[in-house]
């Protein structure tokens, strides 16, 4: 299977990413105008938990890339099955372990968390995804180790138009019993949505498989010893990173009763079912950037190709730039627009997306950083940073939520603070344990002209439609697309990337 580079891998990636989003919104969409903002605050509930498992069980196929790429580097072709057999067995065990724990012990969950009752249901739904994303993933990570990105982009896609299809079909049958079962089949929709991609990755392997030669894959034990060594602290670094989003499933609720607020169930669906979506579109991309990422870094680490290196840190630095820049500007500037474009007279929560929207940033950098750092075998130190991450979390929440005149605002402040930690934290190991060095004014100052000019022309084109057409959706669009026009030719403009490096430095050798 032949490679692809950083730039094409991450484009697939992306793309796919991009595709399963807007796709997304078929789901979200109809579910919001279904069940309003209180069943998304159920459906929402119930989906930490479920993500907890993802980044839990994170480690491995982060590991499997990692891996492949190295025995394929030094061509040992039967140990790169040798990796995915033991790998299945271990994701087996966490998959089908976690979906009976979630299907067994829902209600003690519930009344643990001092959940609302109401959201039994969806925590049933989404208890079946775990066995079934659990094999996704470990063929995820094969294809990803082959340094091939399109399996994987295309298993997005197939596994969003399955959640879609089944998600909201449930949703809408559910739907006459009332809003707590909606919410429940669509939860179920991502067990649906990851059985059909498992199908589609299983049949993509078994192809690969036998144009290698592949037959008998024997048992190694050793390689399980080396995936859990490089899987267990990657899974901890995710973990953490999880909680902070169940931190708010359980503090903000709470807090937000004890500030007064009548709608809290409401609030935390705008924040988490509207604002989060909308903010995680950005993250698509960066997270494509990563997991192209990691087994380019690991090739060169492990061949201590320590230019090339180099070369790919920037790049990716830069390109993580590129893509948070613009998005946080439009998206704190843009606010309402989007908001209005998106989920229509339900557009409850622009403010929450306009300050949460500052997050995005520090997330992107984060990710990047813990992946490069992964990828040089330091697991460690990104997850001593999450902790000290999730800590002013958990403080802030705490602290902030329950005052009455920030209310729900206090989870963001809380956000945006713990991502800037650790994002300072991140950039300072990456120094001290690469010895790489990042070039500020390269990779952030460049891409922050650009996206200054964009944003200037943004709001200029929006404010002049909307004054000819008194549409939100035509000016919201067109404004987006003129900014995206204005940002390519700014890029070139300011030289953000140089002819050269895209030719050369990008190219696989």
């Amino acid at each position: 299977m032949k490679k692809q580079s950083l730039i094409k891998g991450s484009l697939v990636l992306g793309l796919a990413g991009m595709v399963a989003k807007v796709l997304g919104f078929f789901f979200r969409w109809p579910l919001i105008m279904l069940i309003g903002d209180e069943g998304i605050g159920y459906y929402q509930l119930s989906y930490p938990l479920y993500m907890f498992f993802v980044a839990m069980a994170s480690g491995v196929p982060v590991a499997v890339s990692k891996m492949i790429s190295e025995k394929n580097a030094i061509g040992d072709i039967e140990g790169s099955y040798e990796v995915v057999k033991e790998s299945s067995y271990l994701m087996m065990t966490l998959g089908i372990g976690t979906s009976l724990i979630l299907f067994l012990f829902a209600k003690p969950i519930i009344n643990f968390l001092k959940w609302d009752m109401k959201s039994y249901y969806a925590l049933i739904g989404i208890s079946f995804a775990p066995m079934m994303v659990a094999f996704v993933n470990i063929f995820r990570g094969f294809f990803q180790g082959l340094q091939n990105m399109t399996p994987s982009g295309t298993s997005q896609i197939v596994e969003q138009i399955g959640r879609v299809i089944i998600g909201v079909g449930l949703a809408y049958i559910l739907l006459p019993k009332g809003i707590e079962y909606s919410a429940g089949g669509a939860a179920f929709g991502a067990a649906g949505g990851a059985f059909i991609a498992c199908i589609y990755l299983w049949f993509k392997y078994l192809r690969v498989r036998r144009e290698m030669g592949i037959k008998k894959v024997k048992t190694n034990t050793e390689v399980l010893n080396q995936i859990l060594k490089i899987a267990i602290p990657i899974s901890l670094g995710a973990t953490v990173g999880t909680i902070m989003n169940l931190i708010d499933s359980i503090l903000v609720p709470q807090k937000l009763i004890e500030s007064g607020v009548a709608n809290a169930t409401a609030l935390y669906g705008q924040l988490t079912g509207k604002a989060a979506v909308l903010v995680n579109i950005p993250l698509t991309l960066s997270m494509a950037i990563c997991t192209s990422l990691i087994p380019i870094i690991s090739e060169h680490y492990i061949l201590n190709r320590k230019e090339e290196m180099q070369s790919k840190i920037n790049i990716a630095m830069k390109l993580s730039a590129v893509i948070a820049l613009p998005c946080t500007l439009g998206m704190f500037c843009l606010a309402g627009p989007i908001m209005k474009l998106v989920f229509f007279d339900k557009y409850e929560g622009i403010e929450i997306l306009r300050y949460l929207s500052i997050s995005i940033p520090f997330i992107i950098v984060t990710q990047t950083t813990t992946s490069i750092l992964q990828a040089t075998n330091h697991y460690i130190r990104p997850v001593i940073n999450l902790v000290i991450g999730a800590i002013v979390k958990v403080v802030l929440t705490a602290v902030l939520v329950p005052i009455p005149s920030i209310n729900v605002f206090g989870a963001v402040i809380a956000s945006v603070s713990a991502y800037v930690v650790v994002t300072i934290l991140n950039l300072i190991a990456l120094k001290t344990k690469t010895k790489c060095k990042v070039s500020i004014y390269d990779s952030f100052v460049k891409p922050g002209y650009a996206s200054i000019s964009m944003i200037i022309v943004v709001l200029f084109s929006y404010n002049f439609i909307m004054e000819r057409s008194d549409s939100n959706s035509i000016s919201c669009l067109l404004s987006i697309f003129m900014g995206i026009i204005i940002y390519m030719i700014a890029i070139l403009i300011f030289k953000v990337f140089e002819v050269d490096e895209i030719k050369n430095r990008l190219a696989r050798k």
